[in-house]
């Protein structure tokens, strides 16, 4: 058997790893050379634990490897981004140029499996796609029989957490949701090759809501903690003491507010269920409102900070800890703490520290001016900081050098 992966980014490669570690031949396929290039080496352009030492036995083996263009395999994993573009319509651009891309080495018997997250319908759009550059082909229906078909289309959402892919893409329940059942049973059969979980079959449909529906799930207890901080901002009460009390209630878990959510999944899945159903989804709209002013917040808390000093801004050195989406990884992608630093660089600080342990270098789009340090260093030259991200370098901080300091905690770790 051969399977190809299209897209090697935080999903995409950890699967071709962990299916190549099963002795399955597959090809990693990808616009970006850079990204092609390193694999080939045996080495990785992301950080992950555990992924570069699978990506260097897969590729020393021959079970991986990595390619610009796709060439004909017996299955197709889709595992490309959805982001969404203007009024958080959904942007499947990524995903129409992948399946378009795969559709003129398809042969008889391949099946095609969708993992980007996606909207509603997105699986059978899929199906569209193919059938105009391979009418030569036929595919299934949705709810159709589907068992004499000759090619089968399912979805199959990934549910992982950065840091920790490797072990979750083994250990989770895997949604297997095809355009049919027979299409189904065929994914099922291909994720058992290295999933412990449960592997439960559903339609397509069902299967795609179903993730978005978990991180907007997610995204609505953040923001009743996100919005708890600001009311115990207003009435000056200590929200992580708050939420410590509430807590003993058995039945009470409420979550930590931070400065915002970020990733690719919480912050954006839930502007999939507002689109498909924009008159029913109020809550999940609210909550996703909510989250998205957090960083405002932060900022007007450091203009305080800056008026509480009683010096010019222009005197004034800052350092913001943490720019990823998450603790203790280095994506930032739809990170609220790299939103709010780039902000900050705007503000007219003498000096910016930007310390962020997972990166070598800072995005193209921080300015010149914008100083990646280490921790120690950026924090005694700082009047004030600024903490986004509770990472591990930071828990475990000498809390003596913030002596002195004016100090905004989004994460509740110097409390």
């Amino acid at each position: 058997m051969k399977i190809a992966v299209i897209g090697l980014g935080y999903i995409g490669l950890p699967t071709a790893a962990v299916l190549a570690s099963r002795q399955i031949e597959v090809i990693g396929v990808d616009v970006n050379k850079y990204t092609v290039d390193t694999i080939n080496k045996g080495k990785i352009h992301i950080a992950e634990p555990g992924l570069g030492m699978l990506v260097h036995a897969a590729v020393n083996t021959g079970h991986l490897r990595a390619t610009m263009k796709p060439e004909k395999a017996d299955v197709y994993m889709v595992a490309v981004p959805t982001p969404f573009w203007g009024d958080h319509e959904p942007d499947l651009s990524f995903i129409e140029s992948a399946v378009k891309s795969i559709a003129p080495v398809l042969t008889k018997g391949n099946l095609v499996i969708l993992e980007s997250t996606s909207p509603v319908n997105t699986t059978e759009k899929v199906v569209e796609w193919m059938q105009e550059i391979r009418p030569d082909l036929s595919f299934p229906e949705f709810a159709g029989d589907g068992s004499n078909v000759d090619i089968s289309v399912a979805h199959c959402p990934e549910r992982v957490l950065p840091g920790h892919i490797i072990n979750e893409l083994v250990e989770n329940d895997r949604i297997i949701g095809g355009i049919t059942t027979a299409c189904a049973e065929r994914a099922r059969n291909i994720y058992k090759t290295f999933v412990r979980g449960d592997c439960v079959i559903t339609d397509s449909r069902t299967a795609e809501l179903s993730k978005i529906v978990e991180n907007s799930f997610r995204d609505v207890n953040i923001a009743f903690a996100n919005e708890l901080s600001l009311v115990c901002d207003k009435l000056d009460i200590d929200v992580w003491g708050l939420i410590k009390l509430a807590n003993r209630h058995p039945r009470v878990n409420i979550l930590q507010p931070g400065p915002g959510v970020g990733g690719h999944c919480v912050a954006v899945d839930p502007w999939f269920v507002v689109h498909s159903a924009p008159e029913e989804a109020k809550l999940i709209r609210t909550a996703r409102l909510v989250n998205d002013e957090k960083p405002k917040f932060v900022l007007r808390k450091i203009l305080e900070e800056v008026s509480k000093s009683g010096k010019d801004i222009s005197k004034l050195t800052i350092s913001c800890l943490g720019i990823a989406f998450k603790a203790n990884i280095d994506d930032l992608r739809e990170s609220p703490a790299q939103e709010i630093a780039l902000e900050v660089t705007k503000m007219g600080f003498l000096n910016c520290y930007i310390v962020e342990p997972n990166i070598e270098k800072l995005p193209n789009n921080f300015p010149v001016k914008a100083i990646l340090s280490k921790a120690v260093e950026a924090i005694e030259k700082s009047d004030i900081i600024i903490l986004l991200v509770d990472h591990y370098e930071f828990e475990i901080l000498d809390t003596s050098l913030l002596l002195g300091k004016h100090l905004i905690d989004t994460r509740g770790i110097f409390a």
